[in-house]
């Protein structure tokens, strides 16, 4: 697998740290290329890549089919660029010379040994991967298309994570109401509690309670960005 016929999309700052995925040398020394332009060209400006995000095409050639081009995440490239040194490799050793956290390495695995294009074997047979199993190139590897598209698995959130996910969408619209709210008041100086509303329900573009955005107007009556106004408390004033 050769990885300089294509470029790594992606966020980083050349170097690794603990915790860091194990990049090939190969990746890393155009990783310090870009960032050695981008940052001549950006003073006063960090580069820190998000290799999770990163995609990259590698070069690699199969007894049955010739060169290929595959389209592949950057965990797959890390993963597929130890068989160039190796002809098998454990989950462990692939574990700990790539340090993929535990579930991307996993769902990594199952996209190139289980998945519809399967540029590597498993031993045992099966669509899980767990610790102990073991992987090699696949050499019956026989596709027509030079480019070939290898997708990741996607996973399941878990409650924990779903509750995560549920508590930074309400955050974010949270701010989005705020943001909203001042604008409109802003602009109108002061608003009627039901045109107010009306105006939220126009504006924004996601499901809402009235009883949300009032907790929100209240919010922002709490922080002095407007106030009730003294002559009708159905009333608001934008405070400059």
């Amino acid at each position: 697998y050769d990885g300089a016929g294509g470029g790594q999309r992606g966020a980083a700052a050349a170097g690794q740290s603990k915790g860091d995925v194990i990049l090939p040398q190969e990746v890393l020394r155009f990783q310090e290329l870009f960032q050695d332009f981008y940052l001549k060209k950006h003073t006063g400006r960090r580069l820190r890549w998000q290799n999770a995000m990163g995609t990259c095409t590698l070069k690699a050639t199969f007894p049955k089919c010739g060169t290929k081009e595959l389209v592949v995440s950057v965990y797959q490239a890390v993963v597929l660029m130890l068989f160039n040194d190796s002809v098998t490799l454990s989950y462990e050793q692939i574990e700990e010379r790539t340090n993929i956290p535990k579930q991307e390495l996993a769902r990594t695995l199952q996209s190139l040994a289980c998945g519809k294009v399967r540029v590597l074997g498993k031993t045992p047979r099966g669509r899980d991967v767990e610790a102990g199993d073991m992987f090699a190139f696949n050499e019956e590897f026989n596709e027509k298309l030079f480019r070939i598209r290898i997708n990741q698995i996607q996973s399941k959130e878990t409650p924990e994570e779903n509750k995560e996910t549920n508590e930074k969408v309400m955050l974010d619209r949270q701010y989005q109401i705020d943001a909203a709210v001042v604008r409109i008041m802003k602009t109108r100086r002061t608003l009627s509690h039901s045109l107010l509303l009306n105006e939220l329900f126009t504006q924004l573009k996601f499901p809402l309670k009235s009883s949300d955005l009032k907790k929100r107007i209240e919010s922002l009556i709490d922080r002095e960005y407007i106030e009730r106004d003294s002559r009708s408390q159905d009333c608001y004033v934008y405070m400059a």
